[in-house]
């Protein structure tokens, strides 16, 4: 293999030499373009009714566009591998800096990296420029988490500051092989220092730098490369997303069949009713067009097969191939009406929405089903410390409490009794801990990237941090008397109440995960004292607690809980000399390892959090986002469930649900929780919610207007982690009885779930669990996090907020809103839009087509079955490519058949597009024999025209292609008033197109066949059109069979209207009431707000 490859990125998907014969063979596996080039080869083979170039100029025309779409997207990739392949990097080389290529680096060369420098590679860190060898790295461009983290050089290389001094180094490491988690890495470094002095070192993520990230607050720091190009994590993170197809395009495939069905079963019967015509001999030779000899002596089948293929080559237009551009310009330009929709930007940031696919626009106005994270998305994700509890006693910030006001801080609230002496003790314990056990870093300037918070007692320190909850914490405990000064040569220092400095020596750091929920940290004070801090869940704190007031502290973490709080326990424990020399053997056994490292260390951490003391617990409050109430309420009153996911604790998330309207006062919860299948069995618990809904469905009825009626009783199902789970899996007594049809039984019945202490995976399987139900829904997934990031791919539209998580969510998304009261408006407006217009294209594609071919069929009757076309080859190709297609392509883009203050106003008009409406077969069936109606009026009003009428006003006699221009004109002229009929919302632009298609129409036909065309061999249409426009009939009969054709469609929707009106239909009545009245001087019309329920 080359090495080369291995070192540079890639992303391209073509290259120049393979870019032609690629791209042809992705756009043939299209149905109808592989359909098209079959035609068009048909044509070019045998003898066809009509050329090769009414079939292969629109294949052309949507392939070169195609390419040029796809070529240029690809051009950008080439662009952007390029700038990330060719930038130079500083190399160290027999102890002086060279520069070299990115993409020429190799694993073992010693990279120097400046600040505000991106990483070339994967980096194991060495040195930096800072005492401590630490630097603080941004790795928004990898997870999205665009806060500071900091990083460890290895301890036994961090002097080597200069290029000189790693010149000397000698060293090897061992590593595992490369794999795409950011956060895993398993190695060890061995330091060769003489002959016989070797020291090895574990290796951790914590010492592992990614490509991609960027440097910063550090000056410079050295790293030797470790994997490289496509090895690097980031190039094994590259995803290729799952290819999302929208309801829309399902049905266009699916009729697309059904068409292609007519059209195989409109040759069978032309080819059948050919030879039964030419049975006889008369009718099979007439004396002006005898066949040879040669002719004669083919083979009966052969024959026949050929006049097939020559009746599918004349009817093939029936199959709309332009219809493929034209919906995909329709969603291309339709997506840039989100990004220009100035009431979806956010004015404190100044961004506004992202569209990273415009294939879903119309998708947007079918959702059923919302899932959306919590923390972020509903909730702002910003932290502020309200209070903490230490063995029953509560601290409030910013209150005075008997009217003592401690040293540095704003005041202590101490709701219960003073604690007493030991009390006394277990308090600055607690504020220790918090000060101590973090992974908060200080930065003492005024401003730097990532999150920062200011303290508020005049101190200049800022705080950075890669979580939020930290950093408030930290602050919140400053304010209660205890300041986190800095961490330097693993030395903690921070300022009690006295204004005294405490140094503890940081001896060993238990990291957070989220299956542990929790982390540790082992210092050791000035006195000789060895002690372990530890905070984290409640769930996973009290089950290691042997001593301490955990009922006091439980009841006020549930209190906490109940009202939206986030909460933490703390705790402690000491160690003696020779327990401490125990646990850190054990920790760095398990550090050294290379084969199950994290199991090891979980382990090892499992044995030294044990036999803790409890402290107490803090609460920090994320505040609810502006509007999300009032946004799930109007999403609910459309039609669509809202699930929360989240992995926070179900009394905070059960708080959080009832502040956001998700869950009402007349909710009745229904649990599914561990704790209930503790206390019965899951079979029992499920069968027993199972009676419980189901006895009441019938009552469940939604209101047109307000959802769920309170007349009736609302069910809100609350789920876990670990029931899910239970779910989820295989029945172990082989029943045929599946626990997941019961639980999905259960949720249809319920107006809301919520599921918390969610992993992601298991946020993804919810969705991948209703997204594959019997009804298939469509689903949307909104969420701000990387840990959303499986959900959002899975569901049909994921949606991501640009939010203080980062913003790996936004990309992995198919849209990007600010905040999540935007989604309102992008379902309820704009994809009520997208879908209306898409779906009015597509039936009407189907529709002009069916009148453009269905009069050539019928002329085949009248023609002995002899192939003869109708229409001319110009007017065959122009058709859908000129004559009708921009009037279409408009009213798919501008078209409002209401306003959007209205549908904003009136969220149950989602409800009337649900479930794919537009396209149901009741109606795609409708607009055929339309179709049919009007093809049928266009040709046997000609005919019968003609019949009367066959000699103008100078005597000359109208011949065929006269008859089929007449023809062709009443087409054009019909399917474009019908779209004019069909729009409500009229501009300028709407009649420039729409009358101009018209009279570009008039102005070709008379330039077409009013001059001599030099580049034709032949000109049958030479005068034809001026000659049909000379005879008076033909004036006439244009007018009436127009007015013929459209008659139908208008007392349809008249009639519709007055008996069966969709609420849609009521709206736009009361607006034109509305406007009608506001026109008279003085008069005041019914206003729009005023419910219509009385009217449903």
């Amino acid at each position: 293999m080359d090495c080369s490859l291995l070192r540079t990125l890639i992303n391209r998907y073509y290259t120049f030499w393979n870019f032609v014969p690629k791209n042809l063979f992705e756009q043939f596996r299209r149905i109808a373009n592989f359909y098209f080039l079959i035609i068009f080869l048909v044509q070019l083979i045998i003898d066809t009714p009509t050329s090769p170039v009414t079939s292969g100029l629109p294949l052309f025309f949507v392939i070169t566009v195609t390419a040029i779409k796809q070529g240029y997207e690809d051009w950008l990739r080439h662009k952007a591998d390029n700038a990330m392949n060719q930038y130079s990097v500083h190399v160290i080389q027999h102890g002086k800096l060279v520069r070299k290529q990115s993409k020429n680096l190799k694993v073992g060369d010693v990279v120097l990296v400046k600040e505000d420098e991106a990483f070339p590679c994967d980096l194991i860190l060495l040195s930096t420029s800072r005492e401590d060898g630490t630097c603080y790295v941004t790795t928004a461009s990898l997870d999205g988490e665009s806060s500071h983290k900091t990083y460890h050089a290895v301890q036994d290389t961090k002097s080597f500051r200069h290029e000189q001094e790693m010149d000397t180094l000698y060293a090897t490491i061992e590593c595992e092989q490369p794999q795409p988690d950011l956060y895993k890495f398993v190695g060890r470094i061995n330091i060769y220092r003489g002959s016989d002095d070797t020291v090895a070192r574990p290796l951790g993520s914590e010492n592992l730098l990614l490509r991609g990230a960027t440097l910063k607050n550090t000056e410079k720091v050295f790293g030797v490369a470790i994997y490289t190009g496509m090895e690097t994590k980031m190039a094994l993170n590259y995803q290729a997303k799952s290819q999302k197809r929208s309801a829309v395009e399902k049905s266009m495939n699916a009729y697309l069949i059904v068409y292609l069905c007519i059209l195989i079963g409109k040759a069978l019967i032309d080819t059948v009713l050919k030879y039964v015509w030419q049975s006889e001999s008369s009718q099979d030779e007439p004396w002006y067009n005898q066949k040879t000899d040669s002719e004669r002596q083919r083979n009966l089948f052969l024959r026949a097969f050929t006049d097939f293929l020559a009746f599918m080559v004349l009817f093939n237009y029936i199959i709309p191939v332009s219809m493929y551009v034209t919906v995909e310009m329709q969603k291309f330009l339709g997506s840039y009406f989100i990004t220009w929709d100035e009431e979806m930007i956010d004015e404190s940031t100044g961004e506004g929405p992202l569209v990273n696919t415009s294939d879903l626009n119309e998708e947007l106005g079918q959702v059923e089903y919302i899932f959306t994270d919590k923390t972020g998305t509903l909730t702002e994700n910003n932290m502020e410390f309200i209070e903490c509890c230490i063995e029953g006693h509560i601290y409030v910030p910013h209150v005075i409490c008997n009217g003592q006001i401690l040293h540095d801080c704003m005041g202590i609230d101490m709701i219960d009794s003073s604690p007493g002496p030991g009390g006394k003790e277990r308090e600055d314990l607690f504020f220790r801990a918090l000060c101590l056990c973090h992974t908060v870093q200080v930065k003492e300037e005024d401003h730097v990237d990532g999150e920062k918070k200011s303290s508020q007692s005049g101190r200049s320190s800022v705080y950075i941090s890669s979580s939020p909850d930290e950093v408030a914490l930290v602050e919140g405990i400053q304010r209660l008397g205890y300041t986190f000064l800095r961490l330097k040569d693993n030395y903690m220092e921070i300022c009690n109440r006295e204004n005294d400095i405490e140094r503890f020596e940081l001896l060993q750091v238990l990291t957070f995960d989220s299956v542990r929920r929790r982390m540790s940290v082992i210092v050791k004070s000035t006195t000789g004292d060895i002690l372990l801090f530890c905070k984290g869940a409640d769930s996973s704190i009290f089950p290691r607690v042997r001593e301490g007031k955990v009922d006091q502290i439980r009841a006020r973490v549930e209190r906490n809980a109940v009202e939206g709080l986030r909460t933490l326990c703390v705790a402690y424990k000491r160690f003696t000399s020779q327990e401490f020399e125990a646990a850190n053997t054990l920790l760095q056994t398990a550090q050294l390892a290379l084969q199950d490292r994290e199991k090891k260390l979980a382990e090892a951490y499992e044995q030294i959090e044990q036999d803790l003391i409890l402290l107490g617990a803090t609460a920090v409050e994320d505040r609810l986002q502006e509007k999300a109430a009032d946004t799930i309420e109007a999403l609910q009153k459309a039609g669509i469930k809202v699930w929360v996911l989240t992995g926070d604790k179900m009394e905070t998330a059960s708080a959080t649900c009832y502040a956001c309207k998700l869950f009402r006062s007349n909710t009745q919860l229904l649990e599914l929780t561990t704790k209930k299948i503790e206390e019965q069995t899951l079979h029992d618990v499920l069968f027993d919610l199972s009676k419980t809904v189901l006895r009441h469905r019938d009552s469940m009825t939604r209101d047109n207007f307000s959802g769920f009626s309170m007349d009736f009783q609302d069910y809100g199902l609350i789920i876990d982690g670990a029931a899910l789970s239970l779910i989820m899996k295989p029945r172990e007594d082989g029943r045929s009885t599946n626990y997941r049809e019961v639980f999905l039984e259960i949720c249809r019945n319920c107006s809301a779930v919520l599921c918390c202490r969610m992993a992601p995976l298991q946020k993804a399987q919810i969705v991948k669990l209703i997204k594959t139900s019997r009804e298939r829904p469509i689903t949307l997934a909104v969420g701000d996090g990387a840990n959303d990031v499986s959900m959002i791919l899975e569901a049909h539209v994921g949606i991501g907020i640009v939010g203080k998580e980062g913003r790996q969510a936004a990309r992995n998304s198919d849209y990007a809103i600010p905040k999540f009261k935007h989604l309102k408006k992008m379902l309820l407006v704009h994809g009520h839009y997208y879908y209306i217009r898409i779906a009015e294209l597509v039936q009407y594609f189907f529709y002009k087509n069916v009148c453009f071919i269905f009069p050539q069929f019928l002329y085949q009757f009248f023609c002995g079955f002899s192939q003869q076309p109708l229409y001319d080859t110009a007017y065959l190709t122009l058709y859908n490519i000129s004559f009708t297609s921009l009037p279409i392509l408009l009213y798919s883009l501008i078209e409002q058949h209401v306003s959007m203050d209205v549908l904003k106003r009136d969220p149950s008009l989602y409800r009337d597009i649900a479930k794919n409406a537009m396209l149901r077969w009741r109606l795609f069936i409708y607009w055929t024999f339309l179709g049919l109606f009007d093809a049928v009026v266009f040709f046997f009003g000609s005919y019968f025209l003609f019949d009367n009428a066959t000699v103008t006003s100078n005597g000359q006699m109208l011949g065929n292609w006269t008859f089929g221009t007449l023809v062709f004109t009443v087409l054009v002229f019909t399917v474009t008033l019908k779209l004019a009929l069909d729009t409500h919302y009229w501009t300028w632009i709407n009649h420039f197109v729409i009358w101009g298609s018209l009279i570009f129409y008039i102005i070709f036909s008379l330039l077409w066949g009013g001059i001599i065309w030099p580049f034709l061999n032949y000109q049958r249409m030479y005068y034809v059109f001026m000659q049909m426009l000379s005879s008076g009939p033909a004036w006439l009969g244009i007018l009436l069979l127009v007015t013929v054709s459209l008659l139908p469609d208008v007392l349809k929707k008249v009639l519709c209207r007055q008996l069966w009106p969709t609420t849609t239909e009521r709206i736009q009545k009361l607006f034109q009431q509305k406007s009608a009245i506001n026109a008279v001087p003085g008069a005041e019309g019914p206003l729009l707000e005023e419910s219509t329920a009385a009217d449903r």
